[in-house]
């Protein structure tokens, strides 16, 4: 086999099919993935002018303008690191790859509740909508049966609601596009209804008050941004970088445009009035009763997308905690079809019982899907600036500038701050979902010191169940003999401590398998490597280490080899940062950890 045909092997495999040996499954391609992606963000149009004018009032436009600029500035960060690190998982990827993997999986913590409240609020949104047109239509009982629905098609395979997602795409944009020309048609030619919104533009003090706090409401207008990054996997090559384009041309294009509109159309005091319908209320001016059911139908639909979006993004991101051990095994059982059914069954029962729970009440999940995004956002940045410190040699196809970085970090800190500022109990039903998800993943982070101490338990009050003990101390060998690999170049004893070092901080295996691989034999650095894993285990007496050399050439079919002639997973084993002169990237090493 050629080396370019092993590439592209490699390329076009998972790090889960490389392990299994299992066929290739289907990728996405540019516009299934986007219509995955874009009906999360996209359905903020029917929402963020009128909250945006909320706020800024008839700086609305302007508002949303700077959420552009914005979601440029992440489009860059968002590139540099998914595409130098294409695995699943989005900001956990990039945190467990530059700092601890209890870091990571925290801020997957916030990521999943934002799904969590994405799935919840859209489908009853869309529920509230159709209801709207037929009140006979129960709101928590319809809401409960579009998670349903949406659950079943993501179970079926992700190509196939694919399908489903692009048409609600394709019939959202020529909806949009239609109620904006009509839009236009309708503006008067005197533009009065707009020089009396004009009128009401605060000054001094309180036109900076009404732009800070427009601008941190208007982020809303950028949920559901991340989602790309968290099934990137599933995505052909270079599909990635073309969902983030398409979704900030979306948003670019109609929601200050829409905001505009509105402002033409609409007195200020009508358009706050009606915030929560306020496409429906405009569609009605323009078109009467035919344009308004359109458009309360296309609300329903693109809403309904958005929890697609929900569910294909969390089971990417679960999937890859749970390979990492950061949530339970079991989660990983694949069907028939290769989809993850028990994740997307937990997380539709999680959803349905918050609804249930809350009774239909958004403003505690409102609170929650604020500052878990913008946090998302934030973390990812600071994932980036944690990548070009740490990780300098790992190989880019693109370079996010430091002041973009900054920049995007410091605006959705602020955003953040001005959410509480708005309603502090914004903060409060954050912390609420927060901590119990936090508390699930410091049970399986600590999960070795808890079966010591029910072990403990078990000796001094229970010591005639032998049985029981004898199963505990097992699964307790079992979870510390996983081997790990680590693939090192020479034996520079401070390189081989800071991998010993973040083995310790952050796996539960403690038996280390050392490989090092030479192509001549002057290259040979075995008698080097012993001698510094001699004084290693003299410091770490608990890390047990094999050293194995091999006269090979590093390579992805070296990696996938070694990892089934040793049984150790390919995201169990860690490497250096490959650099630029290396001719493959990490992408082609199948999942493979950055360490050092």
């Amino acid at each position: 086999m050629s080396d370019d045909l092993k590439a592209k092997r490699v390329l076009e495999h998972s790090p889960e099919e490389l392990f299994s040996g299992s066929a290739p499954k289907k990728r996405l391609n540019q516009w299934l993935a986007t219509g995955i992606c874009v009906n999360d963000i996209s359905s903020s149009c029917l929402y963020v002018s009128a909250i945006a004018a909320v706020f800024a009032g008839v700086l609305a436009p302007v508002v949303l303008l700077a959420v552009v600029i914005l979601l440029y500035l992440y489009k860059k960060v968002y590139t540099e690191v998914v595409e130098a690190l294409p695995l699943n998982g989005g900001t956990y990827n990039c945190l467990l790859n530059s700092t601890s993997k209890f870091a990571a999986a925290l801020a997957a913590c916030m990521t999943i509740l934002s799904y969590i409240a994405t799935a919840v609020i859209s489908s009853k949104t869309a529920v509230e909508y159709l209801h709207s047109i037929s009140p006979t239509f129960g709101v928590i009982e319809g809401t409960i049966i579009v998670l349903g629905i949406f659950a079943v098609l993501a179970i079926i395979g992700i190509t196939e609601s694919a399908v489903v997602a692009l048409t609600i795409f394709i019939f959202h944009i020529s909806t949009l596009t239609v109620f904006c020309v009509f839009g236009f048609i309708s503006i008067p030619s005197d533009f009065h209804i707009f020089k009396g919104n004009l009128a009401t533009l605060p000054m001094g003090q309180d036109l900076l008050i009404a732009v800070c706090l427009g601008f941190s409401a208007a982020l809303l207008g950028i949920s559901g941004f991340e989602s790309s990054a968290n099934f990137v996997e599933e995505q052909d090559v270079g599909v990635f970088r073309k969902t983030l384009r398409n979704m900030l041309i979306t948003v670019a294009v109609f929601n200050p445009l829409i905001s505009v509109l509105s402002l033409n159309l609409l007195p200020l005091e009508q358009i706050i009035s009606n915030k929560d319908y306020l496409l429906a209320e405009m569609a009605h001016h323009m078109g009467g009763d035919t344009l308004t059911l359109i458009v309360v139908i296309d609300a329903a639909a693109v809403l309904s997308g958005a929890v697609l979006t929900s569910f294909v993004g969390v089971t990417g991101l679960v999937q890859r905690m749970a390979l990492d051990q950061c949530l339970p095994q079991f989660l990983l059982k694949k069907n028939r079809r290769g989809t993850s059914h028990r994740i997307i069954v937990s997380f539709f029962i999680l959803c349905s019982s918050i609804l249930l729970v809350t009774k239909g009440s958004l403003l505690s999940l409102a609170g929650v899907y604020t500052i878990s995004f913008l946090g998302v956002m934030t973390l990812f940045g600071i994932g980036n600036i944690l990548l070009k410190i740490r990780r300098k040699e790992l190989k880019r196809t693109y370079r996010a500038g430091w002041m973009t970085i900054l920049v995007a970090i410091t605006a959705t800190t602020l955003g953040m701050l001005g959410n509480v500022v708005i309603d502090y109990k914004n903060l409060l039903f954050f912390m609420q979902y927060f901590i119990p998800t936090v508390f699930l993943v410091v049970l399986m982070y600590l999960r070795i010191p808890i079966l010591r101490g029910v072990l403990q338990v078990l000796n001094n009050l229970m010591t005639r169940i032998l049985l029981w003990r004898t199963s505990i101390i097992d699964n307790i060998t079992a979870i510390t003999e996983q081997r790990v690999m680590l693939f090192t170049r020479g034996g520079n004893l401070a390189r081989l401590n800071t991998a010993f070092m973040y083995i310790l901080k952050n796996e539960s295996s403690r038996s280390v398998i050392v490989l090092h691989l030479y192509n001549h034999p002057e290259h040979n650095k075995e008698q080097d490597i012993q001698d510094s894993l001699d004084t290693l285990k003299e410091i770490y007496p608990t890390l047990k280490s094999n050293l194995v050399v091999r006269k090979e050439k590093f390579s992805s079919e070296i990696v996938d080899a070694v990892s089934k002639e040793f049984g150790v997973p390919i995201n169990n084993i860690f490497i250096g940062a490959p650099e630029e002169k290396h001719s493959f990237s990490i992408q082609d090493l199948g999942g493979v950890r950055v360490i050092f």
